[in-house]
C-alpha cells in the first residue's frame, strides 16, 4: 500500500511542503479543488521534486472541457517527467450549475465520453492522427499544427475517477485507470459495492482489478493524549456530518441500516445547523468510518482495514506534523518488516 499526502495553496511555501512529503518517504501528493486550483501547485512541486507522484484529487471534471483538461494534465506530465495523475470529479449537480455555471446531464454517461474524448485528443497528439471526436456531450475534430503540442515523451497520464455509486464506479473500471473512493465510505462498502462495480466496468474493457489502482483518502482519529483524541474525533464526526447530509451519498449509510441519520443531517443542513450535526454522529458510525488509534499503531490500523482493498491511502483529516512522524515512520517500520519475510510467508 502506498502512501500519500497533501499539498495545500500556500503561495510561500508550495515547494517547500512538495520537498517535505518527499523527504519524509511519501509516496504521492495530492491537491484538493475546493476554493484553489488544483492544478498550479503541482506545477510548483513536479519542480521541487524527484520522485513524488502528484495527482489531482480531484479536480472538477465537468467545470472544464476534454480540451482544457487534455492540455494541462499533459503539460503537468512532462513538467513532473511521467508523475502526474489526473483524478477528475463529477461534484454535484448544483455546483456545477450554480457555481461554475456549467451544463448538468447524466454524469456517469458523461464522464465516460469526457474520458473518452481526452484519450482521443491525446491519440492526435502523440500519434498525429485526425482529431475526429463526436459524442453526445463533447465533439472535437479540429486540431491544427500550431496547437499540437506532439508527442508527450513521458507518455499519457493516467485517469482515475471519483465515485461512490456503482455507475460511476463502473466507468472507473471500464475507461479509468482507477478509482478514488470517497473518505465517506466503509470497509464493508467498498468490498461489497464499489469493488464489484469497478470490476464490472473493467471487464467491458477487457481489464482486470490488478490493472487498476484503487486509492482511499481516509479518515483517521488519533492523538497523543485523551484531548489530541477528542478534537481529532470531533473533527471527524464533523466532516462525517457533512458528507452524510448529502442526499447521493446515502447509500453508504443505508448498507449500515442508518438511512435515517441521513435524513436528520440532511434536514440540520437545510437550516444552516451546520455546526451542531456532528453531534448526531456517535461512536459507532465515527468507528466505522474512520481508523481510530494511537499515532503509533495508525499503521497497523490502516492496513488491518483497508490491506487488500486500496492501493494507496492518503489521509482525509489533519494530523499534527509531530504525530505525522510518528504515523509515516510506522508505515515504513511495517513496509520493511514485510520484505524481510521469507518468500510465501504471509502476514
Amino acid at each position: 500500500m502506498k502512501i500519500d499526502g497533501v499539498i495545500g495553496f500556500d503561495p510561500s511555501g508550495i515547494a517547500a511542503s512538495a520537498r517535505r512529503l518527499e523527504e519524509a518517504g511519501y509516496d504521492g501528493a495530492w491537491t484538493a479543488e475546493t476554493g484553489r486550483d488544483p492544478f498550479l501547485p503541482l506545477a510548483i512541486a513536479a519542480e521541487a521534486t524527484e520522485r513524488l507522484e502528484l495527482a489531482t484529487g480531484i479536480a472538477v471534471a465537468f467545470a472544464r472541457n476534454p480540451m482544457t483538461l487534455a492540455t494541462v494534465a499533459n503539460d503537468l506530465q512532462q513538467l513532473s517527467k511521467g508523475r502526474f495523475v489526473l483524478g477528475l470529479g463529477s461534484q454535484i449537480k448544483p455546483h456545477i450549475t450554480k457555481r461554475f455555471s456549467m451544463p448538468w446531464s447524466r454524469p456517469a454517461p458523461r464522464m465516460r465520453e469526457l474520458v473518452t474524448a481526452i484519450r482521443a485528443i491525446w491519440k492526435t497528439w502523440e500519434t498525429g492522427t485526425r482529431l475526429d471526436f463526436r459524442g453526445e456531450f463533447y465533439t472535437h475534430t479540429l486540431m491544427t499544427p500550431f496547437f499540437d503540442p506532439g508527442p508527450n515523451p513521458f507518455g499519457n497520464p493516467k485517469i482515475v475517477l471519483a465515485a461512490v455509486g456503482t455507475h460511476m464506479a463502473e466507468v472507473a473500471g471500464e475507461v479509468g485507470d482507477g478509482l478514488m473512493a470517497h473518505p465517506f465510505t466503509t470497509a464493508r462498502y467498498v468490498r461489497e459495492v464499489s469493488l464489484p462495480a469497478l470490476e464490472r466496468g473493467a471487464a467491458k474493457a477487457g481489464k482486470t482489478r490488478r490493472d487498476l489502482v484503487v486509492s482511499l483518502p481516509g479518515l483517521v482519529v488519533t492523538g497523543s493524549t485523551e484531548e489530541e483524541l477528542t478534537a481529532s474525533a470531533k473533527a471527524a464526526k464533523t466532516q462525517l456530518a457533512f458528507y452524510g447530509s448529502t442526499p447521493s451519498y446515502r447509500p453508504v449509510l443505508e448498507l449500515h441500516g442508518w438511512g435515517e441519520l441521513q435524513d436528520e443531517l440532511h434536514a440540520r443542513s437545510k437550516r444552516g445547523d451546520w455546526d451542531t450535526m456532528g453531534e448526531l454522529v456517535d461512536d459507532e458510525v465515527l468507528q466505522t468510518f474512520a481508523v481510530v488509534a494511537p499515532p503509533g499503531r495508525v499503521a497497523d490500523a490502516v492496513l488491518e482495514r483497508w490491506g487488500g482493498l486500496v492501493d494507496r491511502f492518503s489521509f482525509s483529516t489533519p494530523i499534527p506534523a509531530a504525530q505525522m512522524a510518528t504515523v509515516i515512520a510506522a508505515f515504513h517500520d511495517v513496509a520493511d518488516s514485510a520484505q524481510a519475510r521469507p518468500h510465501g510467508e504471509n502476514g
